[in-house]
């Protein structure tokens, strides 16, 4: 016992129980990441005759063999008027049973949309990373309180397909909406009735930089200095969420800007192509 107190005490130690520390919160991070939200605009919804709309989040982790719907919502003129939804949590198929997450280790996490109405419409999604605190107790109903003072950047969800990364430019980055914690993206073409948009993300990082993170604290105690290393990251946890909704693609610009409050231009080519004003 007096062997694993010096080891404990010791640089070598402070860095293993880190090591496992990360592990282990990361992990209890993923059971609890909040459940993606998917939802249209309900103001703009109502002023439209639409017999069957709905938009649903799809999702393809490192275990998954093929993407699966997350979280949907469906209006049909069939039920009255009501929205059947159906939300889920995101990264569920990121690890299998009893696997450890590796920070700093790339894991397949590729998410898309599909129309799963019967009308063509426009689609806007919106990502959210930010850190918690593992042992904060919220009320019933409320999420633990964000973390601002930690980097959502280290939570390394990467884009793909968008107008910033070189390739086909599918999806548009809405910097004017951004933030570090947010990031907004609209698919830039028409998505028809019953079709896939391409991924708009292909893996997911824990940045392993989070292990140079450090705050030192020092205290003096008469002629004794102290110097305590805190890991800034130590007891947090990370969360990921993806909220989509979608606009039907009649009179489009007024649409959007009505129910998401941006000026676009549609294109008057095949995809009807958007364009961010």
């Amino acid at each position: 016992m007096k062997r694993l107190k010096r080891f404990l005490k010791s640089p070598k130690g402070t860095v293993a129980t880190f090591a496992l520390a990360v592990v282990l919160l990361l992990l209890s991070s993923i059971g609890g990441t909040r459940a993606a939200l998917t939802y249209f605009s309900e103001t703009y919804a109502s002023r439209v005759q639409m017999s069957n709309i709905g938009v649903t989040l799809m999702e393809k982790g490192q275990h998954d063999k093929e993407a699966k719907a997350v979280s949907k919502r469906d209006y049909s003129d069939s039920s009255n008027g009501t929205w059947s939804e159906n939300t889920g949590a995101l990264l569920s198929g990121m690890l299998a049973k009893d696997e450890e997450l590796v920070v700093g280790k790339k894991y397949n996490e590729e998410l898309s949309v599909e129309n799963t109405g019967d009308i063509d419409q426009y689609v806007r999604v919106s990502i959210y990373k930010y850190w918690i605190d593992g042992d904060a107790k919220a009320a019933e109903g409320e999420e633990p309180p964000k973390l601002r003072n930690l980097d959502p950047g280290l939570i390394d969800l990467h884009l793909v397909n968008t107008n910033a990364d070189g390739q086909n430019g599918d999806w548009l980055i809405d910097e004017s909406a951004s933030t570090r914690e947010r990031t907004v993206l609209y698919y830039s073409k028409v998505l028809p009735a019953g079709e896939v948009t391409p991924v708009f993300t292909d893996t997911l990082r824990i940045n392993d930089m989070i292990a140079t993170k450090v705050t030192q604290e020092v205290s003096k105690n008469g002629n004794y200095t102290t110097i305590k290393t805190v890991y800034d990251y130590d007891g947090v946890k990370f969360c990921v969420e993806a909220k989509v909704d979608a606009v039907q693609d009649h009179n489009a610009e007024d649409a959007i800007w009505s129910a998401w409050g941006r000026r676009v231009t549609v294109g008057d080519d095949e995809d009807k192509t958007l364009s961010l004003n």
